[in-house]
């Protein structure tokens, strides 16, 4: 009976099994990197929240949510392509003594085109809404 000679098995194995490894690295990195981006999102949009909600006047509200949500991402390294802010400060206007809440909106354009694995796309948006409630007997103006 005739040996059937291995030569070269090594090599088709490899040829297979080390895109299959690198691509499932790829793909863990795409997990991590999404679920950091959304974890620092929620952070930014309650930041948002909460520092429109202690101010009495609603352009103020506004100012104030937009800059504290940019300036959480950044300082947590965060580095968004585009970092949309969308405050809802309808409330400011109800009577005091109302229950009324501020809502906001954190949306992210995460740049993930370094990845380079097939099948994740070269952006992605992380979005995360968050509300503040205002103070009800604290004095507002529109």
């Amino acid at each position: 009976m005739k040996r059937r000679d291995d030569r070269g098995s090594a090599s088709v194995e490899a040829a297979i099994a080390v895109p299959a490894f690198a691509l499932f690295v790829g793909l863990i990195i795409f997990g991590g990197r999404t679920a950091v981006v959304r974890h620092s999102v929620e952070s930014a949009a309650a930041d948002a929240a909460r520092s429109a909600s202690i101010l009495r006047v609603e352009a103020d509200a506004k100012k104030a949510a937009k800059d504290a949500a940019v300036t959480n991402l950044a300082n947590q390294g965060i580095n968004c392509l585009r970092v949309d802010v969308d405050i809802d400060t309808q409330q400011f206007s109800r009577d005091v003594g109302t229950p009324a809440q501020v809502d906001v909106t954190v949306s992210c354009l995460l740049d993930l085109s370094d990845l380079s694995v097939p099948g994740v796309p070269g952006t992605r948006t992380i979005s995360a809404t968050m509300t503040s409630p205002i103070d009800t007997w604290r004095e507002r103006s529109p």
